[in-house]
């Protein structure tokens, strides 16, 4: 009889003590649900601009030499002609200063040609200028021809970019002249022509002459 007592209460504590572990963890399961709800939802990266945005015209347009004329440095056109850009006083000049050895250079030439496709009978003209030396200049030559309708030109000196004012922070650079001749502005690096920034901007240089 004195076994069976004792048993007794042992068992009851282990009963006890089993329920009162299932209700640990019924509490738990509570708390961590509970503050699962509560919590603020985790906020999402913020975007990467794209490459339309960050290549923009209208947002990367600079006016380093507002009003200052153009250099009167000559370059020749693809028969070896020597051309300036007093040549092409009377239009919306954007003068682009580029190399095969380029990648953005490259990349953004596509654009340009768009540009000049866009404006084809206005007075607007892209005068994309190689500073490729003469060794490159037939793979310059057919590298343009593969973006009509833009012409070739080619600077074999490659003094034209040290002939702006300020200089040309390098390549590609892109000078924006009025009708009158006089810079209106430049971009330093890749920009995407094609798109609506720089159709606002050259819109606006033709609605200002």
């Amino acid at each position: 009889m004195n076994d069976q007592s004792a048993a007794k209460p042992r068992g009851g504590v282990l009963t006890w003590a089993l329920w009162g572990a299932a209700a640990i963890g019924v509490a738990a399961v509570v708390y961590i649900i509970g503050q699962s709800a509560s919590k603020p939802p985790a906020q999402a990266p913020a975007a990467v601009p794209t490459a339309s945005a960050t290549h923009d015209v209208a947002k990367k347009l600079e006016h380093p030499a507002d009003g200052k004329p153009a250099p009167a440095y000559a370059f020749v056109d693809a028969g070896g002609k020597k051309v300036t850009a007093a040549d092409f006083k009377g239009k919306i000049v954007v003068m682009n200063l580029w190399a095969t050895w380029c990648a953005p250079c490259k990349i953004e030439m596509p654009t340009l040609a768009t540009l000049a496709k866009t404006y084809a009978g206005k007075p607007v003209e892209v005068v994309a200028v190689s500073i490729d030396k003469p060794e490159a200049v037939d793979g310059a030559k057919a590298f343009i021809a593969q973006n009509a309708p833009l012409a070739f030109y080619n600077d074999p000196e490659a003094k034209l970019p040290w002939a702006l004012q300020p200089a040309a922070n390098g390549m590609p650079t892109t000078v924006i002249l009025g009708k009158d001749g006089l810079e209106r502005g430049r971009i330093s690096g890749e920009a995407d022509w094609a798109g609506p920034g720089a159709k606002a901007v050259i819109d606006k240089l033709l609605a200002e002459s």
